[in-house]
């Protein structure tokens, strides 16, 4: 390998850190939500619910859903929420997103079909909605933080 001057080796730098800033941009995409914590990071390709009927219709009966894919429900304004099951036929974890875009509460294993509210708690912006059980095993737990174009500059985790 030869050597370079600082110079060079500055500009080396400063385009590959152009670079990824470019990448990142590009990364932050209405179709999918990142995730990092102590635990690590992770990617969802997501479909947004960011109306009443799509809300209401959220991932009700579906059979599937791929292991990577999710729905991130996005209110125009922090609120308390509450999810049911009715008419969904697989397994979900619920995952309260504050306005800031850090994880408020986990909801694990929601049971397929069940009536029972899920209260998400206050101050709710965005919930999204993974196959059951991937949450815990990903680490995915409060204080986590989500990236997507929902959360403004602001957000504990801004899109560039």
């Amino acid at each position: 390998m030869g050597k370079c001057s600082l110079g060079q080796f500055a500009g080396l730098i400063l385009g590959l850190s152009l670079a990824l800033a470019g990448s990142a941009a590009a990364d932050c995409a209405e179709n999918h939500v990142d995730l990092r914590g102590d635990w690590g990071s992770a990617r969802f390709s997501v479909e947004i619910a960011d109306d009443e009927m799509s809300r209401a219709r959220g991932l009700m009966h579906r059979e599937t859903m791929p292991a990577s894919a999710g729905m991130l429900f996005v209110y125009d304004q922090p609120q308390r929420v509450a999810f049911w099951m009715e008419n969904t036929l697989i397994p979900l974890d619920m995952i309260f997103v504050g306005p800031e875009g850090l994880v408020l509460r986990v909801h694990q294993n929601a049971r397929p079909l069940d009536r029972t509210p899920i209260d998400g708690g206050e101050g709710v912006l965005a919930v999204l909605e993974i196959n059951g059980g991937l949450a815990d095993r990903l680490g995915i737990g409060p204080g986590s933080e989500l990236r997507h174009p929902a959360f403004g500059p602001d957000a504990a985790w801004p899109c560039p």
